[in-house]
């Protein structure tokens, strides 16, 4: 764990242009911590996961692969490190697959499902983990198209992958949505994306609630602030110096801090849990 603090404590201020990439990030974010041993939890089980390119996805990617899943990852145009994904998973000795797209039209997510089960004939995890966000600090300046451009990937893209997805999936079989703190705590300077984790969260609850008799299991992570390339493509340099230092831990987590959350709600471990969202947020929301 030593690397995982050490690395959170290096960052400075710095800064990208959406949606950003990875490999521009100094320190580059932790996706696997060092010693991680994956028990094939995930065994021959097929994982469909938007935004797995980068961040948490990268590494939810990983953890998946290491545990045993095959992968197919969506992204949005970040092809350098979309290739390293995949690069990364074929490394574990898994399969993978990646489709090149904005998931806010519901006709690529169609398609990318439909094409998922064409190259692996079954889905069996569905990571709904995409999402963007714009700062606002005056809520007179917020940008109305920009605001509806933002619930159209965060939320719209959630039915527009799940629906075509629940066609072939079976008892057993898991889906994971990822909201974030801001649905708990709020954010002054996101009104919109704070809005739409509400969203995500109530979505969740209300959808493990309708896949219960079918026995299909829907769950949630709610990160805190997490060393991702959304950070530095929308906060400040100052922003990002001081990003994730007034959580009770003084740091920013890991995408590997993280992704095991999504390792536990996929496989068996997580079996009597649906409706529950997990939040791995450095103490930032303790009274959820």
């Amino acid at each position: 764990m030593s690397n995982v603090k050490e690395t959170s404590e290096k960052i400075k201020g710095q800064t990208q242009q959406e949606p950003g990439h990875e490999y521009k990030m100094d320190p580059k974010p932790i996706f696997i911590r060092e010693g991680y041993k994956g028990s094939n939890k995930l065994l021959n089980k097929v994982a469909l996961i938007s935004g797995g390119d980068s961040g948490i996805g990268r590494s939810v990617t990983v953890h998946f692969a290491r545990e045993g899943a095959d992968i197919a990852f969506i992204y949005l145009s970040e092809d350098k490190d979309a290739e390293e994904t995949k690069r990364l998973v074929q490394k574990e000795g898994r399969d993978c697959i990646s489709f090149r797209g904005d998931i806010g039209n519901r006709d690529f997510c169609r398609e990318t499902v439909e094409q998922t089960i064409k190259y692996y004939g079954r889905l069996n995890i569905l990571v709904n983990h995409a999402g963007e966000q714009h700062p606002t600090n005056d809520p007179m300046e917020l940008d109305l198209d920009l605001m509806e451009k933002t619930f159209r990937t965060n939320i719209f893209a959630m039915y527009y992958l799940t629906l075509p997805a629940l066609k072939y999936m079976k008892e057993g079989d898991a889906i994971i949505n990822t909201a974030s703190v801001t649905a708990y705590k709020g954010s002054s300077h996101f009104l919109d994306y704070s809005a739409t984790n509400g969203a995500r969260v109530s979505f969740t609850r209300a959808l493990a609630n309708n896949l219960a008799e079918r026995k299909i299991r829907v769950n949630g992570v709610a990160p805190g602030p997490i060393w991702t390339p959304l950070i530095p493509a929308t906060f400040t340099k100052e922003m990002v110096a001081n990003f994730g230092k007034d959580t009770p831990l003084h740091r920013p987590g890991q995408p590997c801090e993280v992704a095991t959350s999504y390792v536990f709600l996929a496989s068996d471990d997580g079996s009597y849990t649906t409706g529950q969202i997990m939040h791995p947020n450095g103490g930032k929301v303790m009274q959820t």
